[in-house]
């Protein structure tokens, strides 16, 4: 009788913990976020140009699509972080997941509905450069069956 009970319980457990999972993967299969990641450095200052500048999309400065780690955390105020020379050197928290954009530097993330925030890893520590009023870096709503567009530029080593 113990065995047939302790079976049962086993088997149970198993069951609750794979439609635990299934529910997991059901919540985030439909919503998070899409982008791209662009590398933007040196001179970005506005210039004179010709007609024939003007007409041609190429000249644009726009960045050049880059291979990247992207991070995602919690949503982080900048009082929870370090930095130091424009990068991020500490977070308070760890990251819940991550992605690697591809060469064209695109990349798709299933996330399950929350608040969060985007890093880009650089040689030398987080990268992430845009802010809301309340002090959260890279700040990112993901809505229940929403996909949200994000395009990331790492410009650290631009100026303007």
């Amino acid at each position: 009788m113990k065995n047939i009970t302790l079976t049962l319980a086993i088997l149970f457990s198993f069951g609750l913990f794979l439609s635990l999972e299934g529910c997991k993967t059901m919540k985030s299969e439909n919503q998070g976020v899409k982008g791209t990641v662009t590398w933007l450095e040196g001179n970005q200052m506005p210039t004179i140009r010709s007609d024939e500048d003007i007409s041609d999309p190429s000249t644009e400065k726009k960045g050049k699509p880059v291979v990247r780690v992207i991070k995602v955390y919690p949503l982080t105020k900048l009082s929870d972080t370090k930095m130091e020379n424009g990068l991020f050197q500490s977070i308070s928290g760890e990251p819940i997941t991550e992605v690697i954009s591809n060469e064209n530097g695109e990349f798709t993330l299933n996330l399950s509905p929350g608040s969060y925030s985007l890093f880009t890893v650089e040689e030398d520590g987080l990268f992430a450069n845009s802010f809301d009023g309340n002090g959260n870096i890279e700040p990112l709503l993901i809505k229940k069956g929403e996909w949200v567009t994000r395009d990331l530029v790492i410009n650290y080593k631009a100026y303007f």
